[in-house]
């Protein structure tokens, strides 16, 4: 297949290789230093242990800040605030929009399924183990092929987007961008496991918040190049009469009725259902969150979500159409070419005309915390699904807690360095961010449906669940290429294959056709009636050896996950039950209101938007991210007091000589003391305690 040409860029980067190289590896080995800082505190001062359990699941206790935290940095891809920049710069107004609503909806909805999951197997480490459990191992083959599918095109989309500006921004070498991105990321994941990665989602999404809206107040209120809602509105006005926005009302660019924009919003919705009930990353959240913290942690997280690419693409996207004809602007004066707008070039241009040299060091901070933060995120899903459902299940069952660390961190550093190396290949066979992004759809959303009903559905039988999958990528596949074909007079390559109309078909057909497969299986080969017993009866993973190996009593380790009493259980199964009653409705309304009440009326009119209705829609924008800031920024760490109080507090105390010798277990295990400040004579006394 023919590729992209290369984008043309800038003619000089706006930075030297030493900062993109600074960057990319001071600050990566900088998080992964502090990661290993903060295991080590929190196995010193908290008496956390990185057993296999706490590697993959963090004990299953983390609160709804954090989880909201975590969720809106796994989301905030390259691709959020790289893609969603160029579909404002393409379609205007109507294409932030578009991107955010079309990519929330699957977050709040997976809220639903994520109780389930709770509900149904307590103890799974992944999804994938419930569909074993359920359906045997024929489908959970299956599902782990298109899991896997998953993580790899969402790794690739987030290398190829980072080093496409790494490269842009710094001259260096895309090949070399694509390697060393992951470095740092793989290094902290190995020490921290997913424990880090929600701690240093945390870190990067208050940095990304900030810069967000340094963005946003330069460009509407205090910056030199715009500097006002009307400045951005009259020079939209302007580009809108020079070059009318083809499907736009009026070929405006400040109109919600966009019928290119529209078709992105079907592939955007449908591709990003498959990446989030696609991704084992999002079930391994689901999983690390406490019982109680589950639903608001997924339903704040989204809502948070939202204002990231809204922002980001109506601050950024919009300034580079505002921007185009100003000699501040890199391309100057020539306008971006095609390959530079998929390439997720909008973003990085723009900031370099509105904040110059500063703009280039900020867009690469946010790219950098965008791919990072997302892809510790993948390397914990994909070493789960190997350890788990591979490694656990079929080639050495009985394996020790100690074994199954060793296998994670081995998984987690392979993904990583096939990932650099299949992400540099995709850039030399010219695939852009862009293109995975509308192709993703096609490729995993077969297995949304099927997924969702395994856990939603006792009826769904195993060939429907096995079968469904396949037959319907199967189907995209052809849809896709044949669409292709016939608006381009046979001709299929990158450029043909990549438009919107063969990629809505491909999506469209890849999601809805197992609504056809399904019922037709079960037609076939009878409805099922599952009990869900199977599921309830998958067994944590005995990490006994690491305590032993680390000299503490594996009842003393905080956050282990134990087997609940009869009574804890039912307690238990009645708040999930009662959560997922209310995640039904309550995700229902906001989708509702996301996809229909809020677009459409605007679509439907063709309203074209008048300068203080726009100054309005920045506004709530920014309203709305300084909420999110609060929501995910103060919110997890006035949750998380008490932990920050117990583990500063046993650091002072060991600085000033002040450890507490008489303390008892109980005092440990319920977070009241430092385990750390026991002597050796009452550990070892705990160690054969344990013994007995």
């Amino acid at each position: 297949m023919a590729g992209f040409d290369a984008p043309t860029g800038p003619t000089h980067s706006p930075l030297g290789q030493a900062w993109g190289y600074g960057i990319v590896l001071g600050i990566g080995f900088l998080f992964a230093l502090g990661m290993v800082f903060v295991t080590w505190v929190l196995k010193r001062y908290n008496n956390e242990l990185q057993t296999s359990e706490m590697f993959s699941t963090a004990g299953r206790t983390v609160k709804s800040g954090l989880v909201a935290s975590a969720v809106v940095s796994s989301w905030t891809w390259a691709a959020t605030l790289l893609q969603s920049s160029s579909v404002a710069f393409r379609y205007g107004v109507s294409g932030p929009l578009w991107y955010a609503a079309g990519a929330t909806v699957q977050i709040l909805l997976f809220a639903t399924v994520a109780i389930e999951l709770k509900r149904r197997a307590p103890n799974a480490h992944t999804f994938l183990e419930a569909v074993r459990a359920r359906y045997g191992t024929y489908v959970h083959f299956v599902f782990i092929t298109f899991g896997l599918f998953t993580n790899v095109l969402v790794t690739a989309m987030l290398l190829t987007g980072g080093s496409a500006v790494v490269s842009s921004l710094t001259g260096v070498p895309t090949a070399a961008a694509c390697f060393l991105l992951p470095l740092g990321v793989v290094i902290y994941t190995m020490f921290g496991g997913i424990k880090a990665t929600f701690l240093t989602d945390y870190v990067h999404t208050v940095i990304l918040l900030v810069i967000i809206l340094t963005f946003a107040f330069t460009t509407y209120a205090t910056g030199s190049q715009l500097g006002s809602p009307r400045a951005v509105y009259d020079l939209l006005v302007a580009a809108s009469e020079k070059t009318p926005v083809e499907g736009n009302a009026q070929g405006s660019y400040l109109t919600l009725r966009s019928r290119e924009g529209a078709i992105f919003f079907v592939i955007n919705i449908i591709g990003n259902f498959g990446t989030v009930f696609m991704d084992n990353g999002y079930y391994n959240k689901a999983i690390a969150a406490h019982p109680v913290h589950a639903l608001p942690g997924y339903i704040i997280g989204g809502l948070s979500w939202f204002a990231i690419p809204w922002l980001c693409a109506t601050t950024m996207g919009l300034a580079a159409i505002a921007l185009q004809g100003n000699p501040s602007f890199p391309t100057y004066p020539a306008p971006m070419d095609e390959a530079s707008i998929s390439s997720g070039l909008t973003l990085p241009y723009a900031a370099v005309a509105i904040l110059g040299s500063g703009g280039a060091v900020a867009t690469l901070l946010i790219v950098f915390m965008a791919v990072t933060s997302a892809f510790s995120a993948q390397l914990i899903a994909v070493s789960s699904i190997f350890t788990y459902d591979i490694y656990n299940t079929y080639v050495n069952p009985n394996a020790s807690g100690k074994r199954l660390v060793y296998i994670s961190h081995t998984c987690v550093a392979g993904f990583g360095l096939v990932m650099a190396g299949f992400s540099t290949g995709l850039y030399y066979a010219g695939i852009s961010m862009g293109y995975l992004y509308l192709l993703m759809g096609v490729i995993i959303s077969s297995a949304v449906i099927p997924a969702t009903l395994t856990l939603m559905w006792k009826g769904q039988n195993v060939w429907a669940a096995g079968l469904s999958p396949i037959l319907g990528l199967g189907c995209s596949i052809i849809a896709w290429m044949v669409t292709t074909a016939k608006l381009n007079d046979g001709v299929i390559n990158v450029v043909t294959s990549g438009s919107n109309m063969p990629m809505l078909a491909g999506n469209v057909v890849a999601l809805l056709s197992p609504l056809i497969f399904i019922p037709v299986l079960t037609l076939i080969f009878g409805m099922d009636n599952y009990d869900w017993v199977s599921m309830k009866l998958i067994r944590l993973v005995d990490d006994t050896d690491v305590a032993t190996a680390a000299h503490l009593d594996i009842e003393a380790v905080v956050g282990r996950h134990k087997e609940l009493s009869p009574e804890e259980e039912a307690a238990e199964q009645a708040k999930l039950f009662r959560a997922s009653k209310i995640a039904k409705y309550t995700t229902g309304a906001m989708t509702l209101i996301l996809l229909i009440l809020w677009p459409m009326p605007l679509y439907g009119t063709g309203y074209i938007f008048s300068p203080s209705f726009f100054a309005g829609w920045v506004t709530v924008g920014i309203i709305w991210l300084m909420c999110s800031t609060l929501a995910v920024g103060v919110y997890p760490l006035w949750e998380g007091r008490d932990s920050l109080r117990r583990n500063l507090g046993g650091m002072w105390r060991e600085i000033t000589g002040k450890r507490n010798m008489n303390m008892s277990r109980a005092e440990i295990v319920e977070g009241k003391e430092d385990p750390s400040a026991a002597p050796e004579e009452t550990k070892e006394s705990w160690k054969v305690e344990g013994e007995k």
